[in-house]
């Protein structure tokens, strides 16, 4: 499936894959604003923007937006994260000429009437105390903000309700206009529809686009101190959640890092901290460790839950399964049997197309390029055992952690 990459004059890129064995097309927008080029007092604003972008446009109401994808069982959906926005959909193919004109529509015809935004302002101000009730999800944005203190990449996505309660029209007005960069813009297809014929619906509105350069620059991370911080919740067990910096998008070594959390607490049911502290001692119900890169910097981190009079005990085996890869290297069997399972994971992820559209606009924006699956793989296989430990080293010294713990009140 070969992999088709246009850029128009104003720098918007166009990526295309076809795929021919399925019914669907999957599109959508992806713009390189996340929370983290907000300033403190825009906390929360991109994610506002987002839920903005289906309450109106120029030729559209709420409902006609709504209503435009899902009438046709289709799906129309976004989200923000720290350094992205997404608007994407779904839909059959012969409707995928709808779902384009949409998309460009609240992407870049929203008009933020004050009225819906009075309305919205409610709506996530309430997700804000869904999060805040679910010490699972609060637990892991607030270890961000020990880990990245003072800094915007430490912000809650969601913002705060002073901030949230403050935005007007012109506040989102001036945010795009100060962050939008058309450079940093890529729409991208995946589904059973040619490049030409994808082309041919959404090229001409995005080349009316005037080109817009942003003068804006984001503001690394530095200074990173490890810290250890206990709250008092209402909660019935223990939560726990340990982590610090990591490689960024651009390190070389992030592959090796991946395949190395995928060994210690990857989303497979025979991760050292599952067999151990799971199958072996029945303390969790449920652990993970993650690994997030960013454009200059990344996110390790291990979070579980557990009783109260095991927490220490919990932590302990945690530390103790993290020091055992900085200590023993991974035998030739152990290290293959890794690789495979690793690359197993990847390639059943590329069959979500959706997810895979996604993927290839993000790597456009934060690469320049989109890596073949198979490059990637190779990175994997050509990984050693001991560049392993030497990353064990230096990403898993208890020394460099931070430390959140939520105790029952």
């Amino acid at each position: 499936m070969d992999l088709n990459i246009k850029e128009l004059s104003n720098g918007i890129r166009i990526v295309h894959q076809e795929v021919s064995h399925t019914r669907l097309v999957h599109c959508g927008f992806i713009l390189n604003i996340g929370s983290r080029d907000e300033t403190k007092e825009q906390e929360g604003l991109a994610h506002f923007w987002e839920h903005m972008a289906f309450k109106g446009t120029q030729k559209r109401k709420t409902f006609h937006i709504l209503n435009r994808l899902e009438s046709l069982g289709g799906e129309l959906n976004a989200y923000t994260t720290k350094e992205k926005i997404c608007f994407y959909a779904s839909t059959l193919k012969e409707h995928y000429a709808k779902a384009a004109d949409l998309l460009f529509d609240i992407t870049f015809n929203s008009t933020f009437p004050q009225k819906q935004i009075e309305k919205e302002r409610q709506v996530i101000l309430e997700e804000m105390a869904m999060y805040r009730d679910s010490p699972e999800d609060s637990i892991q944005d607030e270890l961000d903000e020990l880990v990245f203190e003072n800094h915007a990449l430490g912000r809650n996505i969601l913002g705060t309700e002073t901030t949230v309660g403050n935005f007007s029209h012109m506040d989102f007005i001036d945010f795009i206009s100060t962050r939008l960069d058309t450079s940093q813009i890529v729409f991208s297809v995946v589904g059973n529809i040619s490049f030409a014929k994808a082309l041919k619906i959404i090229e001409r509105p995005l080349e009316e686009i005037q080109e817009k350069r942003s003068l804006y620059v984001r503001n690394g991370f530095q200074n990173y101190q490890p810290k250890v911080k206990t709250v008092e919740r209402e909660i019935t067990q223990s939560l726990c959640a340990i982590g610090r910096p990591a490689y960024s998008l651009h390190d070389p070594n992030r592959y090796k890092l991946f395949l190395l959390n995928n060994i210690l607490g990857g989303p497979s049911m025979n991760s050292r901290l599952n067999l151990t502290l799971r199958e072996k001692y029945g303390y969790v119900y449920n652990i993970e460790s993650s690994y997030s890169p960013f454009s200059d910097t990344g996110f390790f981190g291990v979070y579980f839950g557990t009783e109260e009079k095991t927490l220490k005990k919990a932590q302990s085996l945690v530390m103790k399964e993290m020091y055992k890869l900085q200590t023993k290297k991974l035998g030739t069997v152990q290290l293959h049997m890794a690789k495979e399972q690793a690359i197993g994971q990847m390639a059943m992820a590329e069959e979500n197309y959706a997810g895979l559209m996604l993927v290839y606009g993000k790597s456009l924006l934060d690469h320049g390029k989109v890596d073949p699956l198979e490059s990637i793989f190779d990175k994997i296989r050509n990984t050693s055992a001991d560049e392993l430990q030497e990353i064990a080293m230096e990403i898993f010294l208890p020394e460099n952690m931070s430390f959140l713990t939520y105790k029952p009140q």
